[in-house]
């Protein structure tokens, strides 16, 4: 199977610009990008795609073994950059895509010059001396839910991971885009997503990072900003004014400036 078709890459801006991968979060596809995708393209070359199992992907290349650890999303980012011989790349992951990109970049450091966590989490069940935002409790009940009736589960809780209920419009687009996944690919995903830590991880992280957090998040409340940017001595906190775990969605004009300023200095 050609990677291009197998997770529907998509390129734009300008050939010859420097190169930014947009990586999108658990029950997503590229089109979570579509609002800042036009800004970073002026100057540089963007690469989007979808996860084998997600969006426009091929879905018949998704397989259980390889999609139950975050390793086999970082095997599709690395994959792709290798299919567009792509180095030195600017990584934007949001959500589990941060992680993912601190795996591909593990993986492949050749290929990933810098890295862009948006709303990202390194784990998400409270531990001794770590708030992740949820009890142990709390996500075998959030996958017990999915388990027993996805579709239901899917409109509940996009309107709260989405957060700003005065724009209801942007919970019912999440929702319309979980609903979209096959119920048993998002259940592996969100298996993998919501048991994961990857703390040990972010250690390795010596590029250039920007952490971008909202100022209220449901998923990632701002003390794992704080214990990401802690983590990664390169890394540069930022706090958007911006509510919800989808800030390119729900505030797209500062992310994106955000990303940009990013950008800027890395030269």
């Amino acid at each position: 199977m050609d990677i291009r078709r197998r997770n529907n890459v998509t390129l734009t801006g300008p050939p010859d610009g420097p190169v930014v991968v947009l990586a999108h979060g658990f029950g997503c596809d590229q089109n979570m990008w579509r609002l800042i995708v036009p800004r970073l393209a002026l100057r540089h070359r963007v690469v989007l795609f979808d996860y084998v199992g997600c969006g426009a992907s091929h879905l018949a290349s998704w397989s259980e073994q390889r999609y139950s650890s975050l390793d086999g999303y970082a095997r599709d980012v690395v994959e792709v950059l290798e299919e567009l011989d792509l180095r030195q790349t600017v990584f934007v992951g949001h959500s589990v895509s941060a992680m993912v990109g601190v795996l591909a970049l593990r993986a492949a450091p050749e290929r990933i010059r810098a890295l862009v966590m948006v709303a990202p989490s390194p784990r998400y069940i409270d531990d001794e001396g770590y708030r992740g935002g949820f009890g142990a409790q709390d996500i075998d009940e959030l996958l017990d839910s999915m388990e027993s009736n996805y579709l239901g589960w899917s409109s509940a809780l996009a309107p709260v991971i989405m957060g700003n209920p005065d724009r209801p419009e942007l919970g019912q687009e999440l929702a319309t885009s979980f609903c979209a996944t096959d119920p048993a690919i998002a259940r592996v995903f969100a298996r993998t997503t919501f048991l994961s830590d990857s703390r040990e991880d972010l250690k390795g992280v010596q590029v250039p990072t920007l952490v971008l957090e909202c100022s209220q998040d449901v998923i990632a409340p701002r003390e794992v900003g704080a214990y990401v940017h802690a983590a990664i001595p390169s890394s540069r906190l930022v706090t958007l004014d911006a509510t919800g775990h989808c800030p390119q969605v729900s505030a797209p004009g500062d992310t994106a400036h955000e990303i940009l300023a990013f950008l800027r200095d890395l030269g």
